[in-house]
């Protein structure tokens, strides 16, 4: 017959003794802390990217790990993410995943020894966020963006599309490294292909009227928006006034053309997402950013709005048709 009084007091002991019990320890072992940062606004829900989620929870339930996350988003607001990468550090956080130049650059600085996995951060070596994309070093790893190469092939599809177009208008975020690295890479394409950019920088959303003011002095032939999270913010009033002047104009991301931009080229949001979830999940299992390499997009979409093209007045060469991989009517 089992002493029931018995069972009761041994438990107490061992709990005043400190001694965990076996059920409730597997149970904390399983629990991990993912911590995402980005710059752009915070979403109705609050909830960290699905994709991300999604990828990693699949690889994780393999295991019988529960996964835990912490989003932070500064909003449009660099000053803050300092602040916010600190915050999901107090957490005690496995690793943070972060999306633009800035909120990497924050992490890194704030996490020192937490593993940090970089998203749409630019040429990662260049901003000096890792050693080398095969030897990282130190606490980051991720994805790559190859600027120069997607910023030249970029404005070839400008000339492709728009012949004659000389004068290219390039809008990015001055105050970002990263972007101001990728608008110099547009600069030396351009002298490769005969063409003269006229340069747009903004540093808060005050800017783009001052920008777009500049465009109604000077028209450009064609117009280049380098994506991050100010200008993504503000994207729409620039595919607005790119759609009333009847400018030409591309992007880097299929969300900003199914929002009525022209042309996009690059990295697939949800692929990146996964990609990342996969550098997440390994870590999680012990490996160490420092030794694994950073990677580069699978790759890269071509996507049109034949709508906007026939606002414009733009018939698609049928050489782009052909190559896209997404075509929105």
């Amino acid at each position: 017959m089992i002493d029931r009084r018995g069972c009761f007091v041994a438990t107490l002991v061992v709990i005043a003794l400190g001694v965990p019990l076996v059920g409730a320890s597997q149970s904390e072992e399983q629990i991990r802390r993912i911590g995402f940062l980005a710059g752009g606004a915070r979403p109705p829900d609050g909830a960290v990217p699905a994709a991300l989620r999604n990828a990693i929870d699949a690889a994780g339930s393999a295991d019988g790990r529960r996964i835990v996350y912490e989003g932070r988003w500064s909003q449009g607001h660099p000053e803050m993410l300092p602040g916010l990468a600190a915050e999901l550090i107090a957490l005690k956080v496995d690793a943070i995943v972060t999306v633009g130049g800035p909120p990497a650059a924050a992490a890194k600085q704030a996490a020192k020894t937490v593993p940090v996995v970089v998203i749409n951060a630019g040429d990662v070596v260049e901003t000096g966020l890792v050693a080398s994309l095969g030897h990282p070093g130190g606490n980051v790893t991720g994805i790559d963006d190859p600027a120069a190469v997607l910023s030249a092939k970029r404005l070839e599809f400008v000339k492709e599309l728009v012949p004659r177009a000389q004068r290219v208008a390039v809008l990015w975020n001055a105050r970002d490294r990263a972007m101001t690295l990728r608008f110099h890479a547009i600069e030396k394409a351009a002298e490769v292909l005969g063409v003269t950019i006229d340069p747009l920088p903004v540093r808060e959303p005050d800017d783009f009227n001052v920008a777009l003011a500049a465009m109604n002095r000077t028209r450009p032939d064609a117009l280049m928006m380098i994506t991050d999270s100010l200008t993504i913010l503000n994207r729409q009033r620039v595919i607005d006034y790119a759609a009333m002047q009847r400018i030409p104009a591309v992007y880097e991301y299929a969300a900003e053309v199914r929002a009525g931009g022209l042309l996009s080229y690059g990295a697939d949001a949800a692929e990146n997402m996964a990609l990342a979830a996969d550098y997440v999940y390994r870590i999680i299992k012990g490996a160490k950013p420092a030794d694994l390499p950073v990677t580069q997009p699978n790759r890269f979409h071509l996507t049109i709005n034949m709508g906007t093209a026939r606002t414009l007045g733009l018939a698609f060469p049928q050489s782009l048709l052909l190559r896209a991989d997404e075509i929105v009517q």
